[in-house]
């Protein structure tokens, strides 16, 4: 299925995203909608003829434990209120510990790597097994960008992306500017990744702007799209025609005609890129304008057609995908110590682990940490606003020490509980506030209209 040009919608730029011309299809956080009704805005997207494509941050198919059947259930249940094409997941672990190592839970609120050992797919080939049994439509999985490598592993990118694709039949997001934030920051060749994954597995691409600190390039997603990345998208596209290429930015959104350029700059790039021989347009509407029949589709973005039918029902079709075979016993829990491990050392402050660079480690670290700082802050704008300054100084040193269990929402209520037992804030207007507000959240069911009502005006004369 053919996809074209598309960006990521997020409800910070929802109009914008609309506003702009030559948009075939957005992407949605599938985690950021509700299960029973879409915003406004993708409504009067998909009544345009807009496709919407649900992407998931939270399953952790990379990680030991198999794949949540709630959160399979929600990833389901939002791909057929949008009437997706497909869904796409990451290629990572979100949380270590439990039952499989007796230990606690942990989130990492990130998406980490995983070690592209046989282990490590045994573990992540079943669980996508379970997932595309799971799922209405098709599943893609992005390749993510890392700031740490694990010791030993046996393949390359490349190479750990096609044994995926050979056994499961599931198709692939690549985002090429986490090939070139690997490339960056573990010396990793993009082309060399390109030449070896399956290229006609594509569903689709990934372009996004990242930084570069101290060596160390972030994958931001709040800074423009680089020269190298769109170089990175020309290697691809000498390779392959993808079916669909979308923008992604998820934080200091820029103005409208900003977003627009970019698009512009990636379509300029595909065009350039493209082998002389080939005469088809790059997306359907450019189909549309030369009068021919490509926006129909090429037959391998998904890998259903839209005369697929019942086939494309139950999230893979024949897709290649070989006979299923056991994880082998011991597997998962092996995976299961050694995830934890690294995941406790970059959350908890336990030992780094035999083989890891130590001081990747730290930036990674103080990368997760300043994360939840980020991301709490929008999920609770209340915090920054009652602690002022002092809420990223504080919130890093209670990171340091207390690991994330739940969603950011309990983030933001355990931080708010250990700043007041704590004794702070210093203000006593501002600790009264936050005690409030505390309170507000915190109880067992929320608050009724009346009690909130006499907190607020409690509140009000508080601040005054």
């Amino acid at each position: 299925m053919e996809l074209g040009i598309g960006i990521g919608w997020r409800p910070e730029i929802a109009d914008e995203v609309e506003a702009l011309t030559g948009v075939d299809w957005v992407e949605a956080v599938a985690e950021n909608l509700c299960a029973d009704h879409l915003p406004d805005s993708l409504v009067r997207l998909r009544e345009r003829g807009v496709r919407v494509v649900p992407h998931g941050v939270a399953l952790g198919l990379g990680g030991a434990d198999r794949p949540d059947p709630v959160r399979l259930a929600s990833l389901a249940a939002r791909a057929e209120l949008l009437g997706a094409p497909l869904v796409t997941e990451h290629i990572a672990f979100v949380r270590a510990g439990g039952p499989l190592t007796a230990s606690p839970r942990l989130e990492a609120g990130h998406l980490l790597p995983v070690p592209r050992t046989w282990d490590a797919l045994d573990v992540l080939c079943e669980n996508v097994r379970i997932a595309q049994d799971s799922l209405p439509v098709p599943l893609a999985l992005e390749n993510i960008a890392a700031l740490i490598t694990w010791p030993g592993e046996e393949l390359t990118e490349g190479q750990f992306l096609a044994e995926l694709v050979e056994r499961t039949g599931v198709r692939l997001l690549i985002d090429v500017a986490n090939l070139h934030t690997n490339h960056v920051n573990l010396g990793q060749d993009p082309a060399k990744a390109l030449d070896e994954l399956p290229v006609e597995a594509i569903a689709y691409v990934h372009v996004a702007g990242g930084v570069e600190r101290n060596g160390v390039w972030h994958d931001t997603h709040a800074h423009p799209v680089t020269a190298p990345v769109l170089q990175v998208l020309a290697e691809l596209r000498s390779r392959v025609d993808p079916p669909g290429v979308l923008l992604e930015r998820d934080d200091a959104f820029p103005p409208a005609a900003e977003l627009a350029a970019e698009l512009d700059a990636i379509r300029a790039t595909l065009r350039r890129a493209a082998p002389p021989a080939d005469p088809r347009p790059t997306t359907p509407r450019d189909a549309a304008r030369d009068g021919d029949d490509a926006g129909v589709g090429v037959g391998v973005g998904v890998g259903v057609s839209e005369s697929d039918g019942d086939d494309a029902g139950n999230g893979v079709g024949d897709g290649g995908r070989a006979p299923a075979a056991p994880v082998p016993a011991g597997t998962r829990d092996r995976t299961a110590v050694a995830q934890t491990a690294l995941l406790s050392a970059l959350v908890a402050g336990t030992p780094a682990p035999e083989g890891f660079d130590h001081r990747r480690l730290r930036v990674q670290s103080r990368a997760l940490a300043a994360k939840r700082a980020d991301v709490v802050a929008k999920v609770a704008p209340e915090l920054p606003e009652i602690l002022g300054d002092g809420y990223r100084a504080a919130f890093l040193a209670y990171a340091g020490g207390r690991p994330m269990s739940g969603g950011y929402r309990r983030d933001a209520l355990d931080f708010a509980e250990h700043v007041l037992i704590a004794g702070g804030p210093a203000d006593p207007v501002a600790r009264r506030r936050l005690t409030y507000w505390w309170q507000d959240r915190s109880g067992a069911r929320p608050p009724r209209r009346t009690t909130r009502l006499v907190r607020a005006a409690r509140a009000a004369l508080v601040g005054k």
